[in-house]
């Protein structure tokens, strides 16, 4: 690869990246001021943290309803740059609605239904979105340093996490004693921005993915897919009877569970655990983000470089059940150890996908790989769907420490979950070394 080539595609990643970094903001814009939520009287928006939890969990709906595999589907027959932009362009249209179902003085069920109608289709968006940047790195970067680019994309784009954890209490104004709908939007509208950036950046992608095709000599009569790439429905059977593939399925669901669904309550729980304030806990969250874009690019090129990513997968996983366990069984009011808590998680959250995502490509034919991103991403979001929902209704059922104690209660079933997957995945992919995980 020549010197010039080897730029451009540090350059395509680029672009690759700034969707996922408005999609990564927008995603947890209410995660640490989500303990306002449990005071509705306090916000003229009127929502209650119930409300909160189906709007979080209304993120994967379409996704579980069929969406997400119809759109790995659609990538694989009319190819990353078509359905590509189509999806993108959703992630922008839900973020808008969503931004005016929070920000608009409609009727308080009216305002909820447009709220959740547009973090259907943002959701949608994100996930095909995703699923159409992970591909593009897989194709830009098949010579090499595939792991590096898809832990550097993730590094990047959970920026938008940590910067939406860190600073949502102070966009917010926390404390005050009550908040009105321009200053619970003002989160909404940073995001909004920060997605319509990533829609142009992904424009400029495509035009560089065009070229890049051209000068490669690659040229279809039909869509943008070869014949030999063309979907089949005998594609997801395969993927189906692949045991490696179905045990990197499951532990995604369960391993994602347990640190996604985790920051969107977060404040909720190490707030009442630990005595701490609002922009304490805030700060505390952000450490998960903020450890992935340290560590994941690190663990990346180790992968590359090392292999052995199964081994990888199952430290990342016992990291994250580590965390939980801490937080649900250290001392009382110590803030130290919610602090070790949340490292332990950020660690797990850098070395799991740094060799799980990457796996995929090597365990699946390129000609299914749109069809394999989507149903993993499909499997996760149903745990993604209810999991939010669940812990919306625990805290509306209990308060404060109680209500957190449950919480990781839960966590820490769906972390031992995900040690027992990635052990049983390293068992059965010994005996083929010949998948190199």
């Amino acid at each position: 690869m020549d010197s010039r080539r080897a730029k451009l595609r540090w350059l395509a990643l680029g672009c690759l990246v700034l969707p996922m970094f408005g999609s990564y903001f927008f995603d947890d814009m209410f995660s640490t001021v989500s303990h306002l939520f449990e005071h509705p009287e306090k916000l003229e928006l009127g929502w209650n943290i119930a409300d909160l939890g189906n709007f979080i969990g209304d993120y994967s709906l379409l996704c579980v309803c069929g969406g997400l595999i119809i759109g790995g589907i659609l990538l694989d027959i009319f190819g990353i740059r078509k359905m590509g932009s189509v999806f993108v362009g959703m992630m922008a249209a839900g973020a808008a609605l969503a931004y005016v179902g929070v920000s608009s003085d409609l009727p308080h069920d009216s305002a909820i239904a447009i709220g959740r109608t547009g973090r259907m289709l943002f959701g949608l968006g994100s996930e095909i979105a995703g699923v159409a940047v992970t591909r593009s790195i897989a194709k830009w970067f098949s010579e090499s340093h595939m792991s590096l680019a898809m832990s550097l994309q993730l590094a990047i784009a959970r920026a938008g996490t940590a910067i939406a954890l860190l600073a949502a209490p102070f966009i917010v104004g926390i404390p005050r004693d009550f908040y009105s709908k321009a200053d619970t939007a003002r989160p909404a509208l940073i995001g909004l921005v920060l997605v319509l950036v990533g829609l142009a950046a992904w424009g400029i992608f495509v035009l560089m993915d065009e070229r890049k095709d051209r000068q490669d000599g690659v040229k279809f009569s039909k869509g943008e897919v070869s014949d030999e790439n063309k979907f089949s429905f005998r594609d997801i059977l395969q993927l189906l009877r692949n045991p490696q593939f179905v045990m990197i399925s499951l532990l995604c669901v369960s391993f994602y569970c347990c640190v996604s669904s985790f920051k969107k309550f977060g404040t909720a729980v190490v707030i009442p655990r630990f005595g701490i304030k609002d922009g304490v806990a805030g700060t505390m969250m952000a450490m998960i983000p903020f450890c992935t874009i340290v560590f994941t690019p690190l663990f990346g090129a180790l992968v590359d470089k090392v292999g052995k990513a199964t081994r990888w997968m199952i430290l990342g996983a016992a990291a994250v059940l580590s965390g939980h366990l801490i937080l649900l069984l250290a001392p009382q009011g110590i803030a130290v150890w919610g602090y070790v808590g949340i490292a332990l998680l950020g660690l797990g959250y850098s070395l799991v996908p740094s060799a799980m995502w990457p796996s995929i490509a090597r365990i699946v034919p390129s000609k299914s790989l749109g069809t394999a991103y989507s149903l993993t991403y499909w499997i996760q979001n149903i745990g993604l769907f209810f999991v939010p929902k669940i812990i919306g209704r625990i805290f509306s059922a209990a308060d404060g420490l109680a209500a957190a104690s449950k919480v990781e209660t839960l966590f820490v079933c769906l972390g031992t979950a995900a040690v027992l997957l990635s052990v049983i995945l390293r068992l059965t992919a010994s005996h083929k070394k010949e998948l190199g995980i």
